[in-house]
């Protein structure tokens, strides 16, 4: 399988670099992992709804561009379904079947996603709450382990 995440910005804090460092190492058996980073558009501190939606129409140029021709899309937002890891690990399955072997999560920035971007494919959510867009990569990092761990009957903590 293989398992793209194109994120909006970068992992700056070591911190989350280095649970992402160590979920790619665990995934290596499972998948063939590529993270790929477009830069976060700048805002104002107090930017306006305006500048908001200039700045997330920039960020999707910038997703379009580099987004695998022959993927399942799966889009991380507030709006998306909620699942249990059970649930996701055998989403996980039916998505990589649907996207011919190969997933592409989407996680925006700050903002979040444009609307187009949301509309390219699934939605998921992992919480109604907002998390900043860094921990979320280290999130779904670990919850992609989590499933395949589950797809393959191995044990993992609870």
């Amino acid at each position: 399988m293989n398992i793209t995440i194109l994120a909006v910005g970068t992992v700056k804090e070591p911190f989350y670099a280095q649970a992402v460092a160590e979920y790619c190492k665990r995934l290596r058996p499972y998948a063939t992992l590529r993270i790929v980073e477009v830069p976060e558009q700048p805002r104002p501190e107090k930017a306006s709804a305006k500048e908001i939606e200039q700045a997330l129409e920039k960020e999707a140029e910038r997703i379009l561009k580099v987004l695998p021709k022959q993927s399942c899309i799966v889009s991380l937002c507030i709006e998306g379904k909620q699942q249990d890891s059970v649930s996701f690990a055998t989403q996980l399955d039916r998505w990589a079947v649907e996207g011919g072997s190969a997933i592409t999560f989407l996680i925006g920035g700050s903002d979040g996603l444009a609307p187009k971007i949301k509309a390219l494919g699934k939605q998921l959510s992992f919480s109604r709450m907002t998390f900043p867009h860094t921990l979320m990569r280290v999130i779904l990092l670990e919850q992609i382990y989590r499933g395949f761990r589950i797809l393959h009957h191995e044990p993992y903590h609870k």
